[in-house]
């Protein structure tokens, strides 16, 4: 009874050892396989190169530089204005692919870049403004990269509003001490109007959010200030001169502050290279 434990025992260890071997040489081959994924990138051969980070991927489920690869190979296979379902259909693959890297880990800027331009591409902004809401909702990511999704959505506010008070319909050049300036007139379709404040309104918001997470991040200010613009000339459309006259003078403190953080940015940038 005893020997037969033994002998048992032995098998196990066995089967241990050549698993645990099997591992080991199927590392070895991932990584041998994420070269040719190196070389053929490199010699632009993207559909090669994305077999052999998938087979990298088989051999090594554990391997964290494949689904990173797949995606790039996927993505570079991908030719930004060619509406053929063969593109559309490589982006969209792509997509997924950058997404499943973002569900394990959701710092990574690289997937929500690339997810974020591709969606652009494919002409889905709703679907491009939801996949940034996630980030900028997410208590798992980064602070400061939150702070940089609300800024990219508040800009996308801004380009709301902007299209309405920049419309040269709802403007009037007018002389006033011999200088020309314009005035600005509510559009003769109020939802036209009130869609515009709508979007100044959120995205002000919006701006106020990314900077309680980083007060340090220039394009939240940026945004700030292009909003608070956005801001007094609606004001001035709906004849609030008083109210457009404190936007503008808020406008100029995130101006200031904004110029402020450029130049720290630039300061702490290293000097370029001596000639050699």
């Amino acid at each position: 009874m005893k020997l037969s434990h033994v002998r048992i025992g032995l098998l196990v260890l066995v089967a241990l050892a050549m698993t645990s071997g099997c591992g080991y040489i199927n590392r070895i081959r991932a990584k041998s396989e994420l070269n040719e994924v190196a070389k053929n990138y490199k010699e632009k051969n993207f559909a090669e190169a994305e077999k052999h980070a998938k087979r990298a991927l088989e051999l090594d489920p554990d391997n964290e530089n494949a689904p990173l690869f797949i995606a790039r190979t996927i993505h570079a296979q991908y030719r930004k204005g060619l509406d053929t379902p063969e593109n559309v259909a490589k982006a969209n693959d792509a997509i997924q692919a950058y997404r499943e890297i973002a569900k394990k880990d959701p710092n990574n800027d690289e997937a929500f870049t690339a997810v974020t331009v591709l969606l652009g591409s494919l002409g889905k902004p709703d679907e491009q403004r939801q996949w940034v809401e996630e980030r900028a909702s997410n208590g798992a990511v980064d602070p400061t990269k939150r702070a940089d999704a609300l800024a990219f959505l508040a800009s996308k506010d801004w380009e709301c509003s902007y299209q309405v008070t920049e419309n040269k319909a709802n403007q009037q050049p007018t002389e006033k001490d011999g200088k020309v300036i314009i005035v600005f007139n509510k559009p003769k379709d109020q939802a036209e109007y009130d869609k515009a404040v709508r979007c100044m309104t959120g995205g002000l918001e919006k701006a106020a959010n990314a900077i309680k997470l980083d007060d340090q991040n220039e394009k939240a200010w940026s945004q700030r200030y292009n909003l608070l613009l956005e801001a007094k000339k609606l004001s001035q459309m709906d004849n609030k001169m008083d109210q457009a006259g404190d936007y503008a003078k808020q406008a100029e403190e995130a101006l200031k502050r904004t110029q402020e953080l450029n130049e720290k940015k630039k300061a702490q940038q290293p000097p370029p290279a001596a000639a050699g």
